[in-house]
């Protein structure tokens, strides 16, 4: 039960879900053609190539699993995701259309980077934590922004910030330093940018 929770809200899946929430709650007219402009490659790059990567990595023995154990398999990995988060924020989302948006992935490029200086420093931080976190400070963010009441989704974002932390500790698959890591660098970013969309 607690596997499979980690499995629903692994972090692969944390920048879709702030695009989408995003585009769901934003007061702004958005054309769904730019939308769909947007969802398709962010889903390829975000979501579908970090699979294929960590495939990649499992079928040549650089890593073991999907669940990334040891500091040493995550460096790859979170190197290439660093990539594939330059790409986005170069090419798929820029400060022009999406300002808030831009800076929410500069801040999950910010947390990734530190992520990774964190694991070649031996220090294994929870990137469960660190993405649903990332995504509770970008909801504020947009309550504030956009002056709308999305105290239910906070709440829940917070239940689920909790739920994550308790799964990480009962399957050891972190200690209490490495989840509280993980939720400080998600959050320390986000908040850092937000006042440059705010």
């Amino acid at each position: 039960m607690q596997k499979s929770f980690s499995y629903i809200f692994h972090p692969i899946f944390m920048p879709l879900i702030g695009v989408l929430f995003y585009f769901y709650k934003s007061p702004r007219f958005i054309p769904l053609p730019l939308v769909q402009s947007k969802l398709v490659p962010i889903i390829i790059l975000t979501l579908i190539l970090p699979i294929l990567v960590n495939v990649l990595l499992k079928a040549i023995g650089k890593v073991e699993s999907i669940e990334l154990k040891t500091t040493e398999e995550r460096i790859i990995p979170l190197i290439v995701y660093c990539i594939i988060l330059l790409i986005v924020i170069k090419r798929i989302i820029t400060p022009f259309e999406f300002i808030e948006l831009y800076y929410f992935f500069l801040g999950v490029f910010g947390s990734t980077l530190a992520s990774i200086v964190l694991n070649m420093l031996k220090f294994k931080v929870s990137i469960h934590m660190l993405a649903i976190s990332g995504i509770l400070m970008f909801f504020i963010g947009l309550s504030v922004h956009f002056g709308i009441n999305i105290l239910g989704s906070i709440a829940l974002v917070i239940f689920i910030m909790g739920a994550v932390a308790t799964s990480r500790l009962r399957l050891k698959a972190h200690n209490a330093n490495e989840v509280f890591m993980g939720c400080l660098i998600g959050i320390a970013p986000q908040l850092m940018l937000i006042p440059r969309w705010l």
